[in-house]
């Protein structure tokens, strides 16, 4: 479990460096140095680079750098999620974490808070790789052409999801006047650009970039999944190219990756490690934002965001994990070491889908749980257990009969979610103890496992879909194969079209900020069919022993028939009764509305196209 410590810019959680570690112990304070006295050395480079890698990591993958800031969730991990047609809006209740619900049922407005942060904390990253980039454009070192080109490349990620999220967000490719107003890429004089024209920019800026990038070692080298390689440069110009539709340079791009030898899948048995501390920088890793224990930092750190909870995903641990209040006694108390809240549900076509594609699979089961499975303790997942002594020793036929366990009538059941639990998601204990296993590091729900931006699993089902896109076939079925075999999935395709390589990526990165952006590009007919139909049905998960269905309620068994199923699902529609209009609709949902707080403030900015009606 324990990851190797490097010195960071005395934060409490931030991202190590490789080169010149023993420079990396002094904060870069903005306003303490004069710049023309500041950005001269190797040292002031690489202070300047921690501090744009810092920005990243809480701007972008955190909770940004605002006094009001989200609590229990972070922007990108639901303006990422939450729209896929395989997430559904939960929680105690409609209402309840209505930051989700605006996102998963399309009921956005420009008031919208996740977008107005997850906005505001793309630009403040800009800014700090802006810092880089422009103050050592004339680099005197190879540490500074690389530093350089470290920061390049974050911006050109921080882009790809500005132009995939906002259509035409401003260009910012420079540190700008405090009285500046900038406009909307599609206005601006300097550039005329529509989306499209953005992501091209991001591949140039990559391109640019990547001679100069570092490589990683080798599949053991975890300091090079933590900082920007030429193999994350060369995944993320693969990526974009797969969004632009050019694909013959998407393969020679994520060929790159793949012919490098520097990273590799792991073995089945690991599978569930990934998204867990044990797993962070290993061989599957292409980037990763790296988080350590750090004695000498306190939880909140004052008022200088230097806390450990604004380098993390903090109270996302709670509003991921399943509702323990809901339940008679929860199911995962012990393998995750907190109450949950909720707020991530499953569809019943999905979990049905992946399952009678995988089974049992190593994949599958750390990635859903069947009900069943979370009551009667039969997941087999290490470290699910009741906590109660009498509970652990009951057997499952007992646990099916006892009211000692199942969901209590709460009146909502548990809202949002089907026969089929998340489990990806939930964190585990270990992810929040100190690297000796002493005890918490920053509380039971601050969990210390890295943030993944890309793994190598994703590298090879977008070079797969590239070679399908060029006609070879042959190449596609090589890696779609070697996906489904890691996995031990019960479906091991002797053909490889389109259609298995959307299951595969759709089973293999479920939560992992893929879903929405590929049922658009794809103009998949039924992702968008299953768009187009969010809010009009949300599950409530019900336990006959507890409360049994009421009247005139649209009741489907778990097993098909009451005789032989415990639990149930109701099926209502409250943000239709509210009165909203529910459901995505082509030409507006595609992208999120310019928050209206930016309208406000910057004349010069106008909303995107597809909200201006």
């Amino acid at each position: 479990m324990n990851k190797k410590i490097i010195p960071i810019i005395a934060l409490a959680a931030g991202v190590s460096f490789t080169s010149c570690e023993d420079r990396l112990d002094e904060p870069f304070q903005h306003g303490v140095d004069a710049v023309e006295n500041f950005y001269k050395t190797d040292a002031d480079c690489e202070k300047a680079l921690a501090s744009a890698y810092e920005g990243f990591l809480i701007n972008v993958l955190s909770r940004t750098e605002d006094p009001a800031a989200p609590g229990i969730w972070t922007p990108n991990t639901q303006m990422l999620n939450y729209r896929g047609d395989d997430i559904l809006y939960a929680g105690g209740n409609y209402g309840d974490h209505e930051f989700s619900g605006e996102l998963n049922e399309f009921r956005l407005t420009p008031e919208s808070e996740v977008p107005k942060f997850g906005y505001k904390g793309l630009y403040l990253s800009v800014y700090t790789c802006n810092l880089v980039i422009e103050h050592f454009q004339n680099p005197a070192t190879d540490f500074q052409k690389q530093a350089v080109a470290e920061a390049r490349v974050l911006r050109a990620y921080d882009y790809f999801l500005l132009a995939n999220y906002f259509d035409t967000p401003p260009i910012v490719d420079h540190l700008l006047s405090g009285d500046a107003m900038p406009t909307n890429s599609d206005t601006d004089e300097n550039y005329k650009w529509g989306k499209d024209d953005i992501l091209a920019w991001v591949v140039r800026e990559i391109e640019a970039a990547e001679p100069a990038l570092s490589e990683r070692k080798d599949v053991n080298d975890k300091d090079g999944a933590v900082r920007v390689t030429k193999g994350f440069a060369n995944a993320l110009a693969g990526k974009t190219y797969l969004f632009l539709g050019k694909y013959n340079e998407a393969k020679a791009a994520l060929k790159k990756v793949i012919d490098s030898g520097k990273y590799a899948l792991v073995p089945g048995d690991r599978y569930l490690d990934l998204f867990h501390i044990e797993g962070d920088g290993c061989e599957e890793k292409i980037f990763e934002a790296n988080l350590e224990y750090n004695a000498g930092i306190s939880s909140w750190g004052g008022a200088n965001w230097n806390g450990a909870i604004h380098h993390s995903t903090w109270m996302e641990a709670n509003q991921q994990n399943w509702r323990a209040g809901n339940f008679q006694t929860s199911p995962n108390r012990n393998y995750c070491g907190i109450d949950g809240w909720g707020g991530c549900g499953v569809p019943q076509w999905f979990g049905d889908e992946f399952f009678a594609n995988d089974g049992h699979s190593k994949r599958f089961d750390a990635t859903l749980m069947h009900i069943d499975d979370a009551v009667y303790m039969t997941s087999g997942i290490k470290g699910m257990s009741y906590q109660d002594e009498e509970l652990k020793n009951m057997t499952p036929e007992q646990l099916k009969t006892s009211k000692k366990v199942g969901i209590k009538d709460v009146g909502q059941g548990l809202y949002g979610q089907s026969f089929w639990l998340p489990f990806k998601n939930v964190m585990s204990t270990n992810d929040v103890m100190k690297p000796d296993g002493s005890g918490l590091a920053y509380g039971d729900n601050n969990r210390l496992n890295n943030i993944r931006v890309m793994r190598y699993a994703e590298v090879l089902l977008n070079y797969a879909e590239a070679c399908l896109q060029t006609g070879d076939a042959a190449e596609a079925k090589k890696y779609v194969n070697m996906i489904q075999e890691r996995a031990g999935s019960k479906t091991i395709s002797d053909v490889v079209d389109m259609e298995v390589l959307k299951r595969e990526k759709s089973y293999e990165l479920w939560y992992e900020g893929c879903r929405f952006f590929d049922v658009i590009r794809w103009q998949d007919p039924k992702g968008l069919e299953h768009l187009k139909n969010a809010g009009q049905k949300v599950p409530h998960l019900f336990d006959k022993l507890f409360r049994a269905p009421q009247p005139g309620e649209e009741v489907v068994w778990e097993h098909g028939t009451e005789a032989n199923s415990r639990f149930y699902n109701v099926y209502t529609h409250e943000g239709k009764d509210a009165g909203f209009e529910v459901g995505f609709k082509a030409g507006k949902h595609e992208f999120f509305p310019i928050p209206q707080n930016i309208l406000d403030k910057n004349p010069n900015m106008h909303q995107n196209k597809a909200w201006a009606q």
